[in-house]
């Protein structure tokens, strides 16, 4: 089926953690900011984050413990489009519409029929229902309905997880922070399901190194294609 060409874009600890322990209160984009030796080259990553594609998929839990529910409406209008899956909710009606303020264009994917999103009224808002999440289904959909070429994955473990096993990456760009957060609860780059036998080998996915950048104040970037 035809989907867009996906990146896997995160920031990540040398032992693989993308935040800083198991609570949702805790989070790599606000607690890293105030940690010695990484607070200081902490801006390369975002500064490589504005250089991403224009469609960009994540959670609404991530969304939410990022405080998107918190902010006010928007005054500044970014080029970017995001593609949000959220069941629980996560989001609510506040955060939905910060984003739809921001964004240039929002489509929220969820099995909730009683999700927030269906009482707002913003134009640039779309809704994406699944009886059960679908991802592969929803690439399709992106790329034939939405015209989505490029799409760069920021979602938490788990949904990377589901992405991985798949097949759904083609390219891995990582920032490597100069830290380490241990802690086995405390969620990685790819979480979920672990294979349990030799028959599922072929869900693992090998790739090829495509650049392996030193940044300042001790930060790695590895790119990699993953392949087929």
């Amino acid at each position: 089926m035809k989907r867009p060409i996906t990146t896997l874009f995160m920031l990540m600890s040398i032992d693989g953690k993308i935040t800083s322990g198991s609570s949702d209160r805790l989070d790599a984009d606000q607690d890293w900011k105030l940690v010695k030796g990484v607070k200081e080259g902490i801006q390369q990553y975002y500064d490589l984050e504005q250089c991403t594609d224009l469609w960009s998929l994540n959670s609404g839990r991530v969304m939410a413990k990022v405080g998107m529910n918190e902010k006010e409406k928007s005054t500044f209008k970014t080029p970017v489009s995001f593609v949000i899956i959220d069941n629980k909710p996560h989001l609510n009606d506040k955060g939905i519409a910060y984003l739809c303020s921001w964004l240039k264009q929002l489509i929220i994917v969820t099995t909730n029929k009683n999700h927030p999103a269906y009482t707002c009224n913003e134009d640039n808002l779309t809704i994406i229902y699944q009886d059960e999440f679908d991802g592969k289904l929803l690439l399709n959909h992106l790329a034939n309905e939405y015209h989505v070429d490029r799409l760069t994955i920021q979602s938490g473990g788990t949904m990377n997880g589901y992405f991985l096993r798949n097949q759904c990456f083609d390219y891995i760009d990582i920032v490597i922070a100069p830290i380490l957060v241990g802690g086995k609860e405390t969620a990685t780059l790819i979480d979920g399901d672990s294979i349990a036998s030799i028959d599922q080998l072929h869900l693992l996915q090998g790739c090829r190194l495509i650049k392996s950048q030193t940044l300042e104040n001790s930060f790695v970037r590895l790119c990699y294609e993953v392949l087929k």
